[in-house]
């Protein structure tokens, strides 16, 4: 069976003549928390409202869990758990009270909620009203509402607005528990550049509705906990073109010239067969390094800085 619970493919929006989303493709694994980052405005809550089926998709298509949302629409949303905006729970009701009226809608055991309460660290205050709740609480408990039927993927949209330092910490280890201990696929988006790099295993640049880059920030050797972190290698040949195409066909690697040299993401260390690959294809390599490449760097680079209003 495959590890992909999402897959979205050539999938675009319009509204009136304008297209909004614009022909994207990308999927998520089990385990793998996935990152959506962009400039406000990007199409990164349209995409998610697709997925979601909160809107039509005009063209391409999306899957979850193997079921086309056109053709098995009510299936396919029994794999997902969501939030979009603010979780929507009765303020007058405690956390347990809430979930239990979840539950019984969807006929699902009372034993679920307490295993979801406790997932999100809110057992001990599960019998207080959600007024009474801070802002970080209130999206956990919203958590374990999107959790109780055990979904495949979590689709979480901008899910640390408003949140304090802690909240923020708080729901990035939850999420990554998850994700680790649990096989949950999950879509994040955000425009928070530092904490997207702190909590995704890999991250999806849209821009004008458009994904401009899917880059790997980490990458698990053995299923084991060590990881090797992406740099930017800088490279100056003569035979520029000849190089860029060598790497792609070669290495699979995406490189691009600018200012007379060649930039090209890899993993750190990797750089040394970059070069001997270059050499043993007659190309010259007048120098060569790395630096570390960070999200920052990935997103300004892809965006230009953009700035839109949402």
């Amino acid at each position: 069976m495959s590890d992909t619970i999402l897959e979205i493919k050539n999938v675009s929006k319009y509204y009136g003549k304008t297209k909004v989303v614009d022909n994207v493709t990308f999927e998520v694994k089990k385990g793998e928390i996935f990152g959506f980052l962009g400039p406000n405005g990007a199409g990164k809550t349209t995409t998610i409202k697709m997925i979601l089926g909160l809107i039509s998709i005009d063209e391409g298509s999306i899957k979850v869990n193997g079921y086309d949302i056109k053709k098995d629409f009510e299936k396919a949303m029994e794999y997902i758990g969501g939030i979009v905006e603010n979780p929507d729970m009765y303020a007058y009701m405690s956390a347990v009270d809430n979930l239990k009226l979840f539950a019984k809608i969807r006929n699902i055991n009372y034993s679920e909620v307490y295993k979801s309460l406790e997932l999100v660290g809110l057992q001990k205050s599960m019998n207080q009203k959600i007024s009474k709740y801070s802002l970080g609480m209130k999206q956990r408990a919203g958590l374990a509402l999107s959790l109780l039927h055990s979904p495949k993927i979590l689709i979480l949209d901008e899910p640390t607005n408003g949140l304090d330092p802690v909240g923020i910490k708080e729901l990035r280890d939850i999420l990554k528990k998850l994700a680790k201990e649990k096989d949950t696929a999950i879509l994040v988006s955000s425009h928070i550049l530092s904490e997207m790099e702190l909590m995704c295993d890999k991250v999806a640049v849209i821009d004008k509705g458009k994904i401009v880059k899917v880059e790997s920030l980490t990458q698990n050797e053995n299923d084991n906990e060590n990881s090797t972190k992406a740099v930017q290698c800088v490279i100056k040949v003569k035979q520029q073109e000849k190089a860029v195409n060598i790497l792609k066909e070669k290495l699979n690697k995406i490189a691009t010239i600018k200012d007379e040299k060649i930039y090209v993401t890899a993993n750190k260390g990797e750089i040394s067969s970059i070069v001997k690959t270059l050499a043993i294809n007659d190309i010259d390599v007048e120098y060569a390094n790395e630096n570390e490449h960070t999200l920052e760097d990935l997103f300004f680079d892809v965006t230009k800085g953009d700035k839109k209003d949402e």
